[in-house]
């Protein structure tokens, strides 16, 4: 499948009164043309930092892009002026926030705010962009688009108001879409429907996505491949089968530990011991070290390099060296596995006799 972004050793830091937190530390991956690629991670492990590295997003100061390159159409983004950068920001590469209400402007009709792109980007008339605004709010699912273009943003639901920054995402039919927690702020019911319209979309328009996340069960429903990120440095990369069902890193094997399924047979979940590292002084060895069970002398020595595990599937630990002891995921994690299966069975089932129906 063409790749269409390629991120090499990328690093950012951030300069504060404490000193550099080295927030990315090295990142690379790719994303091929209409695949879902998933970044996941708790708090802090930077994952939206790295997307807005993508998008020229960065402010300097105190932040910077310290090295490395960010590879889209033949270009390395992080060589580009503002200027140039502000011509491919929303027309070649668009951005979902986590809060739509905190994204929209409250003064600002929410048609004209679909429109601004249009009439920038597109050279598109008034006229024009106001047609094709309508056709936007349709294709998200607002019923009387033709009334509700002419209202502000408080006078959507967050639903509704997500539904109008996908518009808005969406509205110069980018190349590649990056979504940061759009469900973070939406109850359960609504986030099951935006998460289903972005799959739609993506369908109609064949557009790249990265999608950015501390919440695997939504991994699970949207994405190809997902990324996990610790400390600044993505761990372990796979399909969503390699990751669900063949976890390999103990930091997954931690998220996966900590979340319900269906039929896990858990009373509790499981937590993952301790906190991140500081990252302005970033631990020598595996970062992970201090929260791995499964901790060895060399871990605190030497930073592991990724290991392949197939031709799908990498991971940093050194777990996976031949002279390691052999570990298995823990029991918890892996029924909780098997209940991700039959998770996985259930719903196919459901969408079977749905169809039938």
């Amino acid at each position: 499948m063409e790749k269409i972004l390629e991120v090499k050793d990328l690093k950012v830091t951030f300069d504060t009164y404490g000193g550099s937190v080295q927030a990315v530390r090295g990142v690379n991956f790719d994303l091929r043309k209409g695949e879902t690629l998933a970044i996941v991670g708790e708090s802090g492990s930077g994952k939206s930092v790295t997307t807005k590295a993508l998008m020229g997003l960065i402010p300097n100061p105190p932040g910077r892009i310290e090295s490395g390159e960010i590879l889209f159409d033949g270009k390395d983004l992080t060589k580009l002026k503002d200027k140039e950068m502000s011509k491919i920001r929303g027309r070649d590469i668009s951005m979902i926030f986590q809060d739509p209400m905190t994204s929209l402007n409250p003064t600002m009709k929410v048609g004209n705010q679909i429109m601004e792109g249009l009439i920038k980007h597109q050279k598109m008339g008034k006229a024009k962009a106001k047609e094709r605004a309508i056709e936007l709010l349709e294709l998200v699912g607002i019923p009387n688009p033709k009334e509700r273009i002419e209202q502000y943003p408080h006078q959507f639901s967050g639903g509704m108001r997500q539904r109008v920054v996908i518009a808005i995402a969406l509205a110069c039919n980018p190349k590649i879409l990056l979504a940061d927690e759009p469900t973070t702020a939406l109850d359960v019911t609504i986030q099951a429907q935006i998460l289903e319209l972005m799959k739609d979309l993506q369908q109609k328009t064949d557009a790249s996505i990265i999608f950015i996340t501390h919440d695997l069960g939504v991994v699970a429903n949207v994405a190809d491949r997902v990324a996990v990120m610790y400390a600044g440095k993505i761990v372990e990369i796979g399909t969503v089968d390699d990751i669900f069902y063949n976890p390999k890193h103990p930091y997954t094997w931690g998220l996966l530990g900590s979340m319900p399924t269906l039929d896990s047979g858990e009373d509790q979940l499981i937590a993952i011991p301790g906190t991140p590292p500081d990252l302005i002084h970033p631990p020598v060895g595996d970062a992970f070290a201090p929260r791995n069970p499964y901790v060895m002398k060399i871990d605190t020595e030497m930073e592991p390099p990724m290991f392949k595990v197939s031709d799908t599937h990498y991971a940093a630990t050194w777990l996976l060296h031949e002279d390691a002891p052999k570990v298995e995921p823990p029991a918890a994690v892996k029924r909780r596995m098997q209940g991700f299966a039959k998770t996985g069975e259930l719903a196919e089932e459901f969408i079977e006799k749905g169809d039938e129906s």
